[in-house]
């Protein structure tokens, strides 16, 4: 391993700074995976990480990770057909909820499940949740952490977008009766549907338009009445949603333009009002470039204002290094139990400058305290590491995982 990160630096070396490798999971050769990454606590005292895949064949994976040295495949399951994809799930207690989306509009079998993983071995169908129709693609992300409501990016067979970009919008879903779950609310930037009174918003230039729709959904037991949502090009969202009926908008923060889109993740830190908001690469050799996580100052809901960003690895190292560079998912400080919370450490995954570490004690001047990039798994069609998501348990142990071959990463932060 080294620690220095310079122009030269080759993707098939492996750089860390203040993490060290516990174990790596190939996961049975299929080590492609989404941006969906949970960890259950069994009722016979095992965590159990469960992972979706970033494309079919397969649905999800979960991985004994008791002893996070010696992980252990437990199950890995199929999708329904291969124009499927999960890409996101989360779990509360012993049940599970599952994202599918369809390679195009119309797909079948795209919406949510609902899993019995009372058994991880042996996950029960509880439900599912269509979301598919003449215009929709089914659901990207879901979040769902109190056993009562999945919020999520979806479409839905009676909306009709006036572009294809913006189909999908924030749903909430009443899972009060598992087996029977209905719609409770929904939203969208409004110029987006067709019969809408507001105009289309306007749009940023090509390539870079990549569409007004919904993308984390972010609500928090603690803070049942809003919701913080990343709305791609239309920006990051606080939403009243008090009454699911007529949700309203309490602020709207954009960077772009002049920026190139894409914001994915809000995740306020309540204690100290703050939003942590991450952009998400989404194109090769640094055409997107910045993708950058900001800070915003949000004492006033109403009006947030950014003030500053965190650090990021040098352009000239990681642009051209292969695939994406640039910031995507955050470690959310899920409520469940097996999850690390923290108001300052903030753990991120950058595609090929891997999985990054930072203290925002100073939120006007962030630092970076640690960072792993792996060298390039097998066969990457990128020629390089994308780490894709992270989450990090109450042990402080980091998990990982690539968007192509890699797999799963096991990290322990020495910080």
């Amino acid at each position: 391993m080294i620690n220095t990160i310079t122009p030269s630096s080759r993707p098939e070396q492996t750089l860390a700074f203040n993490m060290k490798l516990l174990a790596h999971h190939e996961l049975a050769g299929y080590g492609g995976m989404g941006e969906g990454i949970a960890m259950q606590k069994t009722n016979d005292g095992r965590r159990v990480l469960w992972m979706a895949h970033e494309s079919a064949p397969k649905n999800f994976t979960a991985v004994d990770v008791t002893d996070p040295k010696n992980p252990k495949l437990l199950i890995q399951t199929e999708l329904s057909h291969m124009d499927l994809r999960s890409n996101s799930l989360d779990v509360v207690g012993n049940m599970m909820a599952v994202a599918y989306q369809g390679k195009s509009i119309g797909a079948k079998h795209v919406g949510v499940d609902l899993f019995d993983i009372t058994i991880p071995e042996e996950p029960k169908l509880i439900s599912h949740f269509d979301c598919s129709g003449p215009y929709s693609r089914g659901v990207h992300a879901v979040w769902f952490v109190d056993e009562k409501y999945i919020h999520m990016s979806s479409g839905a067979a009676d909306f009709q977008p006036r572009n294809p970009l913006d189909d999908q919008i924030y749903r909430i879903i009443d899972i009060s009766n598992p087996s029977k779950p209905v719609e409770a609310g929904r939203w969208w930037y409004p110029g987006t549907r067709e019969g809408d009174i507001e105009p289309p918003p306007k749009r940023l230039t090509p390539p870079f338009d990549m569409g007004f729709r919904a993308h984390n959904t972010n609500v928090f037991p603690s803070h049942p009445d809003r919701a913080y949502v990343g709305y791609i090009d239309g920006g990051a969202f606080i939403l009243d949603i008090s009454d699911k009926k007529n949700i309203k908008v309490i602020s709207k923060w954009n960077h772009s333009p002049p920026f190139n889109g894409f914001i994915h993740t809000v995740l306020p830190l309540f204690n100290r009002n703050l939003w942590i908001v991450s952009d998400e690469c989404v194109m090769d050799n640094g055409a997107d470039w910045p993708k950058l996580v900001w800070v915003l100052d949000t004492r006033n809901e109403g009006n947030p204002v950014p003030i500053g960003t965190f650090p990021m690895p040098p352009y000239e190292a990681f642009s051209k290094r292969g695939g994406r560079f640039g910031a995507h998912n955050l470690h959310e400080n899920l409520p469940g139990p097996c999850s690390f919370v923290s108001e300052t450490i903030i753990i991120g995954t950058f595609f090929n400058a891997g999985v990054r570490v930072f203290d925002t004690s100073n939120p006007f001047k962030v630092e970076e305290i640690a960072y792993y990039v792996p060298g390039a798994p097998k066969l990457s069609p990128a020629g390089a590491i994308q780490l894709n998501d992270v989450f990090v348990d109450d042990r402080q142990i980091v998990y990982t995982i690539d968007r192509f071959g890699g797999g799963l990463y096991i990290l322990e932060m020495t910080i």
